[in-house]
C-alpha cells in the first residue's frame, strides 16, 4: 500500500506538471542563467578559471533565489562545501505557487484530526496518507522543476529534494536512535508517590528531557511515574507529566524537542538555546512545577484512582513500608545514549578534516548503527518491563517522510511572501508560532515560522543567514519567541507533540481514563495557558 501511494501520489504530481507548469520569478534571468551556465561549463572544460563569471551571474539573478535552503544549505546546516568554489551562484529559483502547499496543509489536517475521527483506519493508513501527499510534492519537484541550469547540473527540484533527504536522514537518526537506546534503560522507584517525590520526579524529568529527548524521557519515566502513585493515580498526574516532561522541559538543547533540532540542522548553533532560552525554562518549568505541587497536595493519599478500570491500580499497602529511591538499569542503553548525542557533532568535526565527507551524513549513519546495536544487546526484560515497541518510532519516522517532503515548497513560498504576513515582533511570532503548535505539529510549525522571521529579515534559512538573524538583537528576540512558541504551546493538545499522545496511550493501556481531546485542552486552557502569557509578559514585556 506504501508503494502504491507513492507511485498513485507521484503520478498525480507529475500529472499537475503538465496542468500548471512551473513559472520562474524572473524568466528573463532564467534564460541569462542558462545562457552563462553553458558557457561556463565550456570555459571550465578548457581549464579556464572565470571567476568574474560566477560575480556576474549572482549579480544578475540577485535575491531571485529565495528558496528556504539557500546556498549549497546541507542537512547539518552548512554549506556544502563539496559542490567547489563556485557552489553559492546558483540560477534562479522558481516562483512557488501557493496551491503547491496543500499538500502540506492536508497532511498537518490529517494528523490533526483523524486519530478522532477514525481511530482504526489511520493507524492502518497513516503511511499511505504520508506516500502519497508526499509524493505529489516529490514529483512536481523533480518533474516540474527539472532544467539542470540551477546548480553544477542539478535541477532546482533534485537540488531541494537531495537536501530534505538529507535532512531527513539526520532528523530521524537522533530521534529514533534515542528511543531505541532509552528503551533499554529501566528506571524503577519505590515508595510511595508524595507532593515532594512526585514534584522531584517531574523536575528531574524536565531536565533529562533536554539529554535523551522529551520522547525519551517519557518513555523513561511515565511508566515509574505511574507505579510510584499506584492507589492515588488521576489523569490530571499524566496530564502535568505531559506539559513538564514530554514539553515544556525540553527547551534547552537541540536534543530536546524536534522543533529545536530542526533548527539546529538549518544552522542555529548548538547552545544557542541553552544560552538564551533558560530563563524563560528555569520560570515556565518552575510555575508548572508549583502548580503541580498544589494540585496533588489536594488530591490526598493514596486510594483507588477514579476512573481506574484497572484492580492493579489498587492500593499496595506494602508500598508504604519502603524507602524512597530510585534504581537505573541498562548500562549498554546509557552507553549508547551518550554515543548518539556525540553524533550530534561527528559531522562538524569531520568535515574540516575530510572535505570528501561534506554533506554525507555519517554521525546520522553512526547513530542508527549504535541505536541497532543498543537494541540487539539490551536486556530483554528491560524492554517488556518498558513495554517497548517500534511503533511510535514507526509512525513518527513514516509521517515525517511526507512532512518534510510537503513542507519544501511551504518553505519556498514563505521565503518569498513571508514579510507579507506582517509578523514584525517577538510577542506576534511566540503567539502565531504557539497557536499553531497547539493544534499542529511543532516541528514543521517551528520551521515554517523561523522562516518568515528570515525572510522579512532579508536573509535566507541556512547558517550564514540565521548567524547574521542572529547576531542583531531583534533577530534573536524574534528567534527566542519562535522557539518558546514552539516548544511551550506544543502541549497545549494531545497533537502538538510527538510524545504527548504516546503518553496518553500508555495511561489508557493501565487502566487509567484520560481526558478526551477537548477536555486535555482545557485543562490546557486552564493550567498551562496563563503560565504561558506570564513568559511572554515578563520576557517579551516587562524585561523588553
Amino acid at each position: 500500500m506504501w508503494v502504491a501511494s507513492l507511485l498513485l501520489g507521484s503520478l498525480l504530481g507529475w500529472g499537475l506538471v503538465q496542468m500548471a507548469p512551473p513559472q520562474y520569478e524572473s524568466e528573463d534571468a532564467h534564460q541569462a542563467a542558462a545562457a552563462n551556465s553553458h558557457d561556463q561549463a565550456h570555459d571550465e572544460s578548457h581549464g579556464i578559471e572565470i571567476a568574474s563569471a560566477g560575480d556576474e551571474l549572482d549579480t544578475t539573478i540577485g535575491a531571485v533565489d529565495q528558496e528556504s535552503h539557500g546556498p549549497a544549505d546541507t542537512a547539518d546546516g552548512h554549506e556544502d562545501s563539496h559542490e567547489g568554489e563556485h557552489a553559492e551562484h546558483h540560477g534562479p529559483a522558481p516562483a512557488i505557487p501557493l496551491w503547491l502547499v496543500v499538500p502540506f496543509a492536508v497532511l498537518l489536517g490529517s494528523i490533526a484530526l483523524m486519530p478522532f475521527i477514525n481511530e482504526g483506519f489511520w493507524h492502518h493508513h497513516f503511511p499511505d496518507f504520508a506516500f502519497f501527499l508526499g509524493g505529489i510534492t516529490l514529483a512536481y519537484y523533480l518533474f516540474g522543476f527539472s532544467d539542470p541550469n540551477y546548480s553544477h547540473g542539478m535541477s532546482y527540484g533534485a537540488y531541494q529534494m537531495k537536501h530534505v533527504g538529507l535532512e531527513y536522514v539526520q532528523f530521524i537518526a537522533l530521534i529514533g536512535g534515542l528511543y531505541v537506546a532509552s528503551g533499554g534503560i529501566l528506571i524503577n522507584v519505590s515508595g510511595r508517590g508524595t507532593p515532594v517525590v512526585n514534584t522531584g520526579l517531574l523536575a528531574v524529568g524536565a531536565v533529562i528531557a533536554n539529554i535523551v529527548g522529551t520522547t525519551g524521557a517519557s518513555v523513561l519515566l511515565i511508566r515509574p511515574f505511574m507505579r510510584v502513585n499506584k492507589g492515588r493515580l488521576k489523569p490530571i498526574h499524566v496530564v502535568m507529566f505531559i506539559f513538564i516532561v514530554s514539553n515544556c522541559g525540553g527547551a534547552l538543547t537541540p536534543i530536546g524537542d524536534p522543533p529545536l533540532y530542526l533548527g539546529f540542522l538549518k544552522g542555529v548553533p548548538f547552545f544557542w538555546t541553552l544560552t538564551h532560552l533558560w530563563p524563560m525554562w528555569a520560570v515556565g518549568v518552575g510555575m508548572l512545577l508549583g502548580i503541580f505541587f498544589v494540585i496533588d497536595t489536594i488530591i490526598g493519599p493514596a486510594k483507588k484512582p477514579e476512573g481506574s478500570t484497572d484492580e492493579s491500580n489498587q492500593v499496595d499497602p506494602s508500598a508504604d513500608q519502603e524507602p524512597f529511591g530510585i534504581s537505573i538499569k541498562g548500562m549498554s542503553g546509557i552507553i549508547a545514549l551518550s554515543l548518539i548525542i556525540a553524533a550530534v557533532f561527528l559531522d562538524p568535526m569531520l568535515k574540516p578534516i575530510f572535505p570528501a565527507l561534506a554533506g554525507i551524513p555519517v554521525g546520522a549513519m553512526f547513530q542508527l548503527v549504535i541505536a541497532a546495536m543498543a537494541y540487539k544487546i539490551a536486556n530483554q526484560a528491560y524492554h517488556e518491563a518498558n513495554e517497548f515497541t517500534f511503533f511510535p518510532v514507526k509512525e513518527v519516522g513514516l509521517l515525517f517522510v511526507g512532512i518534510f517532503a510537503t513542507m519544501a515548497p511551504a518553505l519556498g513560498y514563505l521565503a518569498s511572501h513571508g514579510a507579507e504576513l506582517g509578523l514584525d515582533s517577538p510577542t506576534k511570532f511566540y503567539f502565531a508560532t504557539g497557536a499553531l503548535s497547539g493544534v499542529l505539529d511543532n516541528a514543521p510549525t517551528y520551521l515554517n515560522f523561523l522562516q518568515v522571521a528570515l525572510s522579512a529579515a532579508g536573509e535566507e534559512l541556512n547558517a550564514d543567514g540565521i548567524h547574521s538573524f542572529i547576531e542583531q538583537e531583534p533577530g534573536t528576540k524574534e528567534l527566542m519567541a519562535i522557539s518558546l512558541g514552539a516548544v511551550f504551546f506544543g502541549a497545549m493538545t494531545y497533537i502538538g507533540n510527538g510524545p504527548n499522545f504516546m503518553v496518553r496511550a500508555i495511561a489508557e493501556a493501565q487502566g487509567l481514563k484520560m481526558p478526551s481531546f477537548f477536555g486535555f485542552m482545557a485543562r490546557a486552557i486552564v493550567l498551562l495557558l496563563p503560565v504561558l502569557l506570564a513568559v511572554w509578559l515578563l520576557f517579551f514585556v516587562i524585561l523588553e
